[in-house]
């Protein structure tokens, strides 16, 4: 079993070898009117992953790896001799294939060079959000309590109006000790508060207010009203910095190519099909047939 499996990966790297190429007597290995030549054999070599080409160094190893490239070429010979290249659903899969390799080159050659990001705009960004990169050690907090999900939603839908928070929670929080404090909680560090607030409380900066937390006693709503902690070293985050900023120009690279591709290919989109096309009813997935 481990040798058949070592036998797919290794097809599955393989690339596809020359047909009726290389010079007479110039040839590695014939299958039929295949002919793979030491150049064919040694691209193929190259395109391996480093952990398969330690398998096939040394002599035999070189051996294994003619027998790798036999088999994989016998299979395909036997798979056009059944037809199997004239398979409708498969050319099919085949023409996808090859349209998504040619689209992720594409892509690759288009974006790269815009989506580098240099040590000094990492610096620069580090530098211009360091609040965003501070590690809160000590926080104040009030919050907002109601029974029901739909309190809940019409109390953070006014949140992100702008109301007043104090002024919600004098109204509308079930906790009343707090809601005539304006909803304040009082100042906490790491440990003082439970385990499910205190996850999403220290994640917020100061001003920011949370999601909804359903919680035991009722729904929760916080705010954080005053943040203390310490700001992470920048060695310690550029690595993230770096992965987000790249994100983030990949993202507008791409936005901008497409629509340079707008204004170069003309797109007729039949809205009176597709609205119909929405509308049919989804077909069910055919059924394996019933194993005996």
């Amino acid at each position: 079993m481990k040798k058949f499996m070592f036998l797919v990966i290794a097809l599955v790297f393989v690339a596809s070898c020359s047909k009726g190429g290389g010079q007479k007597g110039d040839y590695v290995i014939k299958i039929d009117g295949t002919v793979i030549s030491k150049e064919d054999m040694q691209q193929e070599m190259n395109s391996l992953p480093d952990m398969a080409k330690e398998f096939f160094l040394g002599p035999e190893g070189t051996t294994r790896f003619a027998d790798e490239l036999v088999k994989k070429e016998m299979l395909y010979l036997e798979a056009k001799k059944r037809g199997l290249d004239k398979n409708k659903d498969l050319i099919k899969k085949i023409e996808e294939f090859k349209k998504i390799t040619l689209i992720n080159h594409l892509l690759e050659k288009e974006i790269e060079a815009a989506s580098k990001v240099t040590e000094k705009e990492i610096q620069d960004y580090y530098n211009s959000n360091k609040n965003d990169f501070a590690m809160n050690s000590q926080i104040r907090i009030s919050h907002i309590v109601v029974k029901t999900e739909d309190d809940a939603k019409k109390a953070y839908e006014r949140l992100q109006k702008g109301e007043d928070f104090a002024k919600i929670a004098s109204s509308l929080s079930i906790d009343k000790a707090t809601a005539k404090l304006g909803g304040d909680l009082g100042s906490f560090k790491r440990g003082e508060m439970s385990r499910e607030l205190e996850e999403v409380a220290f994640r917020l900066k100061k001003g920011e207010v949370s999601q909804p937390i359903k919680l035991k006693d009722g729904i929760h709503i916080l705010k954080a009203t005053d943040t203390k902690g310490t700001t992470v070293e920048f060695d310690k985050i550029k690595g993230q910095i770096g992965q987000k900023l790249t994100a983030d120009k990949q993202k507008d690279a791409f936005d901008k190519f497409i629509e340079k591709l707008k204004k170069t290919y003309k797109v007729d989109i039949n809205k009176d099909a597709l609205s119909k096309l929405s509308a049919a009813p989804a077909q069910p997935a055919p059924q394996a047939p019933a194993q005996k």
